[in-house]
């Protein structure tokens, strides 16, 4: 057997090398870091938003009441507003108000393109922090984790940020600053879609 022969024998699988990259890497433990951390706040916000609906008002008032008392655009004004600077709200928020609108699924599809949008607005910012020497300086140093990760898993951890509770926004932010192909962000931030369709399956039904 020729020595190339025995090299292609021997070279591992392309998804066999990218297991070993990451694992290596610590994206994996990264991964279960993150969603621990973005767990506790949300057991936090359920456990916070049954007691309220059994002790003080019921939520599905409160959320027909908004329905009835305030513009649609300025409900998703706010929600676009959020999903583009660091992702302060929780977007289930936004999710069950549009189960409660007079059509759902329309409502759902548009704030599941507001939050992709608002992913996009954050890779500029990104882009132009990026250019503005003072701020990039500073933004490295409070962002310096995000950045070595967006280096090292690229795709993945925005991938990662479009379908799992962790802020969207950061890792497009990340994308930005270290000027990741747009096109290719743009693709894998497509996932924020299927995010919202299954967010949305699961609270339409527990909202019925």
């Amino acid at each position: 057997m020729t020595d190339q022969k025995k090299r292609n024998k021997q070279k591992k699988p392309r998804w066999k090398l990218l297991h070993q990259y990451y694992s290596y890497t610590g994206f994996y433990s990264f991964v279960g870091k993150s969603l621990l951390k973005a767990a506790i706040p949300i057991l936090i916000f359920i456990v916070a938003l049954i007691c309220v609906h059994f002790f003080v008002i019921d939520i599905e008032d409160v959320l027909v009441y908004i329905t009835d008392n305030f513009p649609p655009i300025g409900v998703l004004a706010v929600f676009f507003a959020s999903e583009s600077i660091l992702g302060l709200i929780p977007p289930e928020i936004f999710i069950a108000w549009s189960g409660k609108s007079d059509h759902p699924e329309i409502y759902l599809a548009i704030i599941a393109t507001l939050s992709y949008l608002g992913g996009i607005v954050s890779y500029f910012i990104g882009r132009g922090i990026a250019s503005i020497p003072s701020v990039f300086v500073y933004l490295e140093v409070k962002m310096e984790k995000h950045i070595k990760n967006m280096r090292k898993w690229g795709g993945f951890l925005i991938i990662v940020g479009a379908l799992l509770p962790v802020p969207f926004a950061i890792s497009s932010i990340a994308a930005g600053i270290i000027k990741f192909p747009f096109g290719s962000y743009l693709l894998f931030g497509l996932l924020r879609f299927l995010r919202f369709f299954l967010y949305g399956v699961a609270i339409f039904g527990a909202l019925q």
